[in-house]
């Protein structure tokens, strides 16, 4: 077991071989822990536990248990690619669970920023425990943990909503990216050959589109929300500013406003984007987005979007605002 203390002798994983090294090591420390036990895994499609996953198929194969919950509150294509990479790719022991329904009935009618995060972390840890529960043999729970998050909450990952599974499951966790940087983890992605999209993503809130969703989430917000994240994105993408700007998503409010389509009157919401840059999260500048892009981004939203006829673009940078509206 590594210490939960960084070797002050560590080298920073910046290269390719550095990054084959670290895997070569952790191949082996990781055959040693799980012998020929099996190990479970929450597998959201995020840069931490899709590294950690790859890194346990390359080590143990099928003695891992992918789980993804799919819990409606993911962007664009992110469940399906999840199922492309680790099953069909990568040979995957994975289970799909369809959670949709059962997160948005409970989120229903719930406001307040704090509470709907609560209930997306718990109702998580729930679907979790019961998949476990169905499966036999398993004595080990992988975690995505990197270092950043010992030092700042104590060695207990809590965006992963795996730290409240009950004790009676007494699973030993192996955590093989806990010694490791935010950067240095993409770098071990990129060496394990997962897709760009996947290694580079964008930073994510634990509770998804639910905290983009703003106020009580309903179905028709919730997809505007998804919908619009997705044009945005390609259009950052098709301009150059895919990796350039730091994180730049969309939102959508619990307001509606009189609009124009077809010559007819709509009552419909307004999606708001944010594109911000910033090196460490305490403070955010806004990307100057050509006018033109963002004249693109608006036909095509209010064209493609149903249920909006306005966007808007958010000028405040960090502080006054916090990156995210939730």
């Amino acid at each position: 077991m590594q210490s939960n203390v960084r070797p002050e002798t560590m080298e920073r994983i910046t290269t390719t071989e550095l990054a084959e090294a670290f895997i070569e090591e952790q191949v082996k420390e990781l055959k040693e822990q799980i012998g020929d036990k099996k190990v479970l895994l929450a597998l959201s499609g995020g840069v931490d536990s899709s590294v950690v996953a790859a890194l346990l198929i390359k080590a143990v194969g099928q003695q891992l248990v992918c789980v993804h919950v799919n819990h409606g509150l993911l962007r664009k294509g992110e469940p399906e690619q999840v199922v492309e990479v680790f099953r069909n790719q990568m040979n995957a022991n994975l289970v799909y669970v369809d959670a949709v329904d059962r997160f948005l009935d409970k989120l229903a009618g719930v406001a307040e920023p704090e509470k709907k995060r609560k209930i997306i972390g718990a109702e998580f840890i729930r679907v979790f425990e019961e998949e476990a529960r169905k499966l036999d043999g398993i004595e080990f729970l992988a975690q995505g943990t990197i270092y950043p998050d010992i030092l700042e909450s104590d060695g207990v990952k809590a965006h992963h909503n795996v730290g409240g599974l009950p004790e009676d499951l007494k699973f030993e966790l192996v955590e093989p990216l806990k010694l490791l940087f935010k950067d240095e983890v993409r770098v071990v992605g990129k060496a394990l050959g997962l897709p760009d999209n996947m290694v580079y993503r964008q930073p994510f809130p634990g509770p998804g589109l639910g905290v983009r969703c703003l106020g009580a989430i309903t179905r028709d917000r919730l997809e505007a929300v998804r919908e619009s994240d997705a044009i945005l994105r390609d259009e950052f993408a098709k301009n150059g500013l895919e990796g350039k700007v730091w994180q730049y998503f969309t939102a959508v409010p619990d307001f509606r406003s009189v609009g124009v389509k077809d010559g007819k009157r709509t009552f419909a919401y307004p999606v708001i984007i944010r594109a911000v840059n910033t090196k460490d999260a305490m403070t955010a500048t806004v990307e100057d987005v050509p006018f033109s892009l963002l004249q693109h981004i608006t036909a095509r939203i209010t064209a493609e979007v149903p249920n909006v006829n306005r966007v808007l673009f958010d000028l405040t940078p960090k502080p006054s605002a916090t990156i995210e509206w939730e």
